[in-house]
């Protein structure tokens, strides 16, 4: 099973950016157009991207440094709901912060769509926590 990682640098204090991974309606500002968030321990992460349900809960939350759920889409075989992880790492630096990304566990057959989609959800996090909308999410998975 391949993992992704990523990281980017977003000019926004670290409790910005973090709340960006707790709150719905700031979850919603760039990845997906319904979320029901509870951001503590067991808690439920659904978040609903384009007609994928991602489905799992968090796994740990360190306010205002870490973040991590489960993560897996409804309906789907290969990854079935909270078979994989994602992992954010927040880090202050003296121009905002730096978020590092990892999901774990993926399937061969969902690597490249993860790929894609984080590529884009990751600047889409960096303009909303900046306070730019980033537009209408309409991110389609690569398909080969």
């Amino acid at each position: 099973m391949p993992d992704f990682a990523t990281s980017i640098e977003i000019e926004a204090p670290i409790e910005i950016v973090f709340e960006h991974l707790v709150k719905a309606d700031r979850m919603t500002s760039w990845m997906g157009q319904h979320a029901t968030l509870d951001a503590v321990p067991g808690g439920e992460f659904s978040v609903d991207i384009n007609g994928y349900l991602v489905r799992g809960e968090y796994v740990e939350v360190e306010r205002p440094r870490r973040v991590v759920v489960s993560w897996g889409m409804a309906g789907v075989a290969d990854l079935p709901p909270g078979s994989s992880r994602v992992e954010f790492v927040l880090t202050p630096t003296p121009r905002g912060t730096t978020v590092n990304l990892r999901h774990t566990n993926l399937p061969d057959s969902r690597s490249k769509g993860h790929a894609t989609g984080w590529a884009n959800y990751i600047d889409r996090l960096a303009a909303a926590a900046r306070g730019i909308d980033p537009g209408p999410d309409t991110w389609r998975p690569v398909t080969t």
